[in-house]
C-alpha cells in the first residue's frame, strides 16, 4: 500500500491563504485610502465653493450697504434741507411781520405823550415795553392796538411808577399783545400743562 504526505501540501495551502488574507488587507488599506482621499478631496472642493459663494455673498451685502448708506445720508442732506427752508421761510415770514408790525406801531403810538421801549416776539405773542406820562395814555395806546386788527386782545402785564432825570415820575408799562394763533398756541401749551400736573393715581 502506497502513503502519500500530504503535511507539505497542507503547510503551502496555509501560507497561501495567509498571503491571499495580507494580499486582501492591504487591497482594503489601499481601497480605503483612496476612498479617503477622494471624499476629502470632494469635501474641500465644497468647502472652497461655500467661501467662494459665502465671500460673492459679503461683497454683494457690503456693495448694498454702501448704495444703503449713501440713500440713509441722502435722506438726512434732504432732511436738514427741508429744515433749512422751513427757517427761512419763517425768518422771512417773522421779517414781514416785524416790518409791518413797526411800520403800523409809529401811527399808534401816542404822540408825545409815551415812547416804546422794547419789543419781544414768542410763543405767547408780542411784548411791548414803554413808558407813558399816565395811565389814561396806556389806556389810550391799548384800544388803539386792539382797533388795528393786528392783535386779537391785548393786556396789561405790569405799569408802575418810575423816577427819571430831574425827579420825573412817569409810568413804565408792559403789554402782552395776542394774535389768535398766539391764543390757540397758548391755550394748548395750558392743556399740556394741565395734564402733566395731574397727580397719579
Amino acid at each position: 500500500m502506497i502513503k502519500i504526505n500530504l503535511l507539505p501540501f497542507r503547510i503551502a495551502r496555509k501560507k497561501e491563504n495567509i498571503r491571499r488574507q495580507i494580499s486582501i488587507f492591504f487591497l482594503l488599506i489601499l481601497f480605503t485610502s483612496v476612498l479617503m482621499f477622494w471624499y476629502t478631496q470632494a469635501l474641500d472642493k465644497q468647502i472652497r465653493t461655500v467661501k467662494e459663494k459665502t465671500e460673492q455673498v459679503n461683497q454683494q451685502i457690503a456693495k448694498y450697504k454702501e448704495k444703503a448708506d449713501r440713500v440713509t445720508q441722502i435722506k438726512n442732506d434732504l432732511k436738514a434741507l427741508d429744515e433749512k427752508l422751513k427757517i427761512v421761510s419763517d425768518l422771512k415770514k417773522q421779517k414781514e411781520k416785524h416790518f409791518i408790525l413797526f411800520k403800523s406801531m409809529t401811527d399808534l403810538v401816542i404822540p408825545e405823550r409815551m415812547w416804546l421801549e422794547s419789543f419781544k416776539t414768542d410763543a405767547t405773542g408780542l411784548t411791548i415795553k414803554g413808558i407813558a406820562f399816565d395811565n389814561p395814555t396806556i389806556a389810550e395806546f391799548m384800544e388803539k392796538l386792539e382797533k388795528s386788527m393786528l392783535f386779537s386782545k391785548v393786556d396789561l402785564k405790569t405799569a408802575k411808577m418810575k423816577t427819571f432825570k430831574d425827579d420825573v415820575m412817569l409810568k413804565s408799562f408792559e403789554l402782552l399783545c395776542q394774535t389768535e394763533k398766539s391764543q390757540e398756541e397758548g391755550k394748548k401749551e395750558d392743556l399740556k400743562k394741565g395734564k402733566n400736573e395731574q397727580p397719579k393715581k
